[in-house]
This record gives structure tokens, sequence and C-alpha cells, in this order.
């Protein structure tokens, strides 16, 4: 009665395996990214890639989009443009993003004149 019962087992596998053969393995979408892991964030009303994507303003941008903020630049997805006055013209300064603008400029502050 064994005896049947490995046939039985061996015969269904291979059943399975040609079955399975016939219809040819699941093979993924050329480019397709694995996605069901990875972190991903809100903006809005889409999804982005943190590691590729940052939100600002509402928008998606890439992690390399720069905006000016008087005579300097910023990175817009890690630093922020504060404005600040100490003198008679106006100045900015860029900080981390997160700190708020309020507080006293730091070593890590970048200050910018304004464009005149």
């Amino acid at each position: 009665m064994t005896s049947r019962c490995y046939i039985l087992a061996l015969t269904t596998a291979v059943f399975i395996i040609s079955l399975l053969c016939a219809h040819g393995a699941p093979v993924s979408p050329t480019g397709a990214q694995l996605m069901l892991c990875q972190a991903h964030s809100r903006c809005g009303d889409k999804f982005y890639d943190p590691q590729q994507h940052c939100c600002y303003d509402d928008a998606v941008v890439p992690l390399s989009r720069t905006r000016k903020c008087g005579n300097c630049t910023f990175r817009v997805c890690f630093e922020q443009c504060c404005p600040w006055s100490l003198r008679p013209q106006e100045t900015f300064v860029v900080k981390v993003r997160g700190q708020g603008c309020c507080v006293a400029p730091t070593l890590d502050d970048r200050v910018c004149s304004s464009v005149s």
C-alpha cells in the first residue's frame, strides 16, 4: 500500500511540474522594480520614493532640486530659506529643513544677502 502512495505522489509531482513548465515560468515585466517592502511616502494624492524624491510645496521633486535664497542656492529637500534682518537691508539664512526660522543662526547656517 505504501509503494502505491509513493507512486501516486511522484506521478502528481511530475504532472504539476510539467504543467508549470508548459505555461512557462512567471516573469516580471522588463524594468520593473520590486516595490513590496520599500518605504513610500505621500505628497498630496501622490506616492513617492523618499530615496529619490521629496515633497516640497505639495509637489514631488527630485532630491537634487535647488532654489534661490537671496544670493545663495539651497537644496529644497534638505534646507530652507529663512528671512533674517539684522542690518538695514534684508538678509536671508539657509537653515537645515525642520529647524525653526526664528531660531538664532548656528554654525551650520549660511547667511545670504538679498539680491539687488
